[in-house]
């Protein structure tokens, strides 16, 4: 998994509107990216993180921050999810996990004594730079906003 002060890899990927997003086109807008990884639209936790960050959207942007999600699920379930729960951010399909696997955030998980492949809850923030600043390992689904924004320090 890649760690604050390592540059972060491009990307390019679908958002709930089909349109391209990459991350040098988000860096050239000159505002620092908050890319969260997430297992899945509409479970209790990726609900809770994506609430929770739409919650403090407002005070993100303020602090010149883009929030943007990625998980495998499609754009037809992004767009569905995104509605749902009036989410402002951009949210991209990784269905072949290349933004995940570029990150680290594809691997192995256990749940209920079964192991399998998975996306792994983690979030990053980038800098304008496109340098790595922080890395959330151990989300907190229902207080993330909180944990960004300290982190943020400003």
């Amino acid at each position: 998994m890649l760690k604050a002060g390592d540059k972060a890899p491009d990307f390019k990927a679908a958002d709930q509107n089909g349109n391209i997003v990459s991350l040098s086109g988000l860096l050239a807008e000159g505002k620092r990216v908050i890319l969260y990884f997430y297992p899945k639209d509409n479970t209790p936790g990726c609900t809770a993180e994506a609430c929770s960050l739409r919650d403090g959207y407002a005070e993100l942007s303020k602090r010149g921050v883009v929030v943007v999600g990625v998980s495998a699920d499609s754009v037809a379930s992004h767009l569905k999810f995104r509605e749902k729960h009036q989410l402002p951010f951009t949210l991209l399909a990784d269905a072949d996990h290349a933004i995940a696997e570029a990150y680290g955030t594809w691997g192995e998980k256990r749940f209920m004594g079964r192991t399998y492949m998975g996306m792994i809850r983690t979030t990053f923030v980038i800098g304008t730079d496109g340098v790595i600043g922080q890395v959330f390992e151990k989300v907190d689904t229902k207080r993330h906003f909180e944990q960004i924004v300290d982190g943020l320090g400003q």
